[in-house]
């Protein structure tokens, strides 16, 4: 019989259904039964692509003398992280102050009043690799609980009070500085890897805000100290993941980290947040150095996510599993021998020779495709020219890619997250513009519309769709992304509607997250629930913090609109962590974009002339197609009376043709009509 979780939309919730475990969804009810019971609680929380909260629930959810223990000592409750990061946030730092790490699947044993008192990730049945077994555990959490209760409540008081003291604000009053960027520049060189690219060791995540923030180093340093260094570590990095094992190769498409410390094996889930938040930065590093390859990936990965992701609302789907079949990887990895039938005697020679395939495989005995070898030796391997290798290569992926299709897919999670959809709409919509591809723009304008359309109630944005369906208040980050995604959507179209969307989202976000007391956004609104502390996380993990991206998005708005309250939050804001920001750069990566783009004078640049007029596309491709990471651009057709946004007062044709304005530091340059005086005016990078 399905337990309450068969009410949920969330497709991590509903795997969890018909475990034998009596799961509560996060909410009162759970909490009201532990309270009148004086029962300890049990939470778990996790998300659909994560490996080993599978094997978690098989081995011990599944289990039914380990559910019955559960439901006899706990009231249990299953959480989707990616739903509800504020009670993630809030147990995750719990976790990683017990315990020193942290980790999915989440296992917090707490008090009827939701406070921890012991904590974990996986436990498995059994005794195992120096873990304890999972039963003995709930054995131990309940008797304590039992047993030893006022101490136990003592305990987590304390608990709490650190955990809450971490989002006290410490605002510093140091001037705002270049030498902060470059003390961070300093520290990323020195974690950086030089051979394969990346920061650190195993597992390696692809780190693209810090990628983004070494583009942007560049680009200001450009011949000074620094720039050609910078650069490189981003060039290494793009390439080896490009043609590493953690870039999809037949299908497009990056997993969420490599397990290894060479890009080859990966964590086969796909998060749509990862590629979001990759596309961008190659398609940069394309504007920056004409490399085709990042182009390519590029326009692979948006490819892949319209395929797969992208649903018929608009909308796109949160993530991919890494297992099929209950195993993790098996739709990705290839047997040589089968390659060998597929692409038939001569092109199964140059598959082998391409992606490095052999019969003993570098995966658990099959192959991961990867380009390991140069391709310089791997056409004199051949004996063939680099069009034949082409051409072959292309031939082999679409025989791979029709022969996999067949394949047992790994699960969708196709829940659909504010937060996670404005990342992506604006690797549409940069894509688009950069690369003058309107079928981008259209897919960032559809979800757009679908985003304002169906996760809007009452002005309230709200976080998560499903089946029709939009529930729970929007956080933090759902607004910041939201507003700078808007913003990107603006300059790729001109269409107004955009740019009063993002500044209708920051009004609510100021009036429901920001505390001019303080200074600072917290991630949840003053309309939320209460919970154990209002969470304020300022780290840039996997994605850009709440705080760090609507900090972001004001400095952009400011800037479109003239409104100096949006860059004074900001500023605040910014100020809060300023303090941290060389300590741990891969840690605060995007709120140290932010403060390039405060320490920068970014050029706003207006084009007038109707859209259709080749000589206003010509202006439009220069503007758009170089990399001009602080920058605002807008437009119309023809002069605007009462203008939304005060770059495009006074701004008319000129003679009767398209013009493009160039200002920066308050002061404008003459009007240009030709493509060659605007990329001069902008700087010819």
């Amino acid at each position: 019989m399905p337990n309450r979780l068969a009410q949920e939309t969330s497709p991590y919730l509903l795997q969890h259904k018909d475990n034998p475990v009596d799961w509560y969804p996060w909410g009162d009810e759970a909490f009201e039964r532990a309270r009148s019971e004086d029962r300890p609680v049990f939470l778990s929380i996790g998300y659909s692509a994560c490996h080993w909260c599978h094997v978690m629930e098989r081995e011990s959810f599944e289990n039914d003398e380990i559910a019955a223990l559960m439901n006899e000592r706990f009231v249990n409750i299953k959480v989707d992280r990616e739903e509800r990061p504020d009670v993630d946030s809030i147990y995750m730092s719990a976790v990683q102050a017990m315990t020193g790490r942290g980790g999915w699947p989440m296992s917090v044993f707490m008090t009827p009043d939701g406070k921890p008192y012991f904590t974990g990730t996986y436990f498995p049945p059994d005794e195992r690799g120096g873990m304890p077994a999972f039963p003995r555990v709930l054995e131990a959490a309940a008797d304590a609980y039992r047993d030893r209760k006022e101490e136990l409540l003592s305990t987590t008081d304390k608990i709490v009070e650190q955990l809450e003291g971490q989002t006290v604000v410490q605002s510093s009053s140091e001037p705002m500085t270049r030498e902060t960027k470059a003390q961070a520049f300093r520290a990323l060189v020195s974690m950086f890897d030089s051979q394969s690219g990346g920061f650190g060791g195993a597992p390696k995540f692809p780190q693209a805000m810090a990628l983004d923030f070494l583009l942007r180093y560049w680009h200001e340093a450009q011949d000074k100290g620094g720039a050609a260094q910078a650069l490189n570590m981003v060039e290494v990095t793009l390439t080896k993941m490009a043609l590493g094992g953690i870039y999809d190769q037949i299908g497009g498409g990056f997993a969420r980290y490599a397990t290894d410390d060479i890009w080859l094996v990966p964590h086969f889930e796909k998060m749509l947040y990862d590629n979001a938040l990759l596309v961008p930065v190659y398609v940069h590093a394309w504007q920056v150095t004409g490399n085709p390859l990042y182009r390519r990936v590029a326009e692979e990965t948006l490819a892949y996510v319209e395929r797969e992701m992208l649903q018929a609302s608009g909308g796109f789907s949160s993530a991919q599993d890494a297992d099929s079949e209950g195993e993790e990887g098996k739709f990705f990895v290839w047997e040589a021998s089968d390659v060998d039938d597929i692409a038939g005697e001569e092109l199964g020679r140059v598959a082998r020779a391409y992606y490095g395939l052999t019969d003993q495989g570098n995966f658990e005995g099959r192959n991961i495709l990867s380009i390991p070898e140069p391709e310089e030796e791997v056409l004199a391997g051949l004996g063939i020219s680099a069009e034949e290798l082409a051409a072959s290569v292309a031939t082999i992926r679409e025989k791979l890619f029709a022969e996999r299709e067949k394949r047992v897919r790994p699960g969708l999670d196709d829940k659909v997250l504010t937060a996670w959809n404005a990342l992506m709409l604006k690797a549409f919509a940069e894509a688009g513009a950069a690369f003058d591809e309107p079928a981008y723009v259209d897919i960032a304008r559809r979800n757009a519309e679908f985003l304002l359309d169906s996760l809007v109630r009452d002005g309230r944005l709200l976080r998560t769709w499903k089946d029709g369906s939009a529930k729970l208040n929007g956080y933090l980050e759902d607004y910041g992304y939201s507003i700078d995604a808007l913003l990107s959507l603006y300059e790729a179209t001109f269409e107004q509607r955009w740019l009063a969307g993002a500044e209708a989202l920051a009004t609510s976000m100021t009036e429901l997250f920001y505390e001019a007391g303080e200074g600072v956004f917290y991630d949840t609104g003053s309309d939320h629930e209460r919970l154990l502390f209002r969470p304020r996380d300022v780290f840039d993990n996997a994605t850009p913090s709440g705080g760090s991206s609507a900090a972001m998005a004001l400095f952009r708005l400011a800037v479109f609109t003239g409104d100096a309250d949006y860059q004074r939050a900001a500023l605040s804001s910014l100020r809060s962590v300023h303090g941290l920001l060389t300590r741990a750069p891969t840690g605060f990566a995007n709120w140290l974009t932010a403060l390039d783009f405060y320490l920068s004078t970014p050029k706003e640049v207006v084009v007038i002339g109707p859209p259709d007029d080749v000589r206003t596309q010509a202006l439009l491709r220069v503007a758009r197609g170089r990399y001009l990471p602080n920058r605002a651009l807008a437009g119309a057709a023809a002069a605007v009376s009462n203008a939304t946004s005060p770059l495009l007062e006074d701004r008319d044709l000129v003679d009767g043709k398209p013009a493009a304005y160039v200002c920066e530091s308050y002061a404008c340059q003459l009007p240009v009509t030709e493509p060659e005086a605007l990329a001069k005016q902008l700087g010819d990078r």
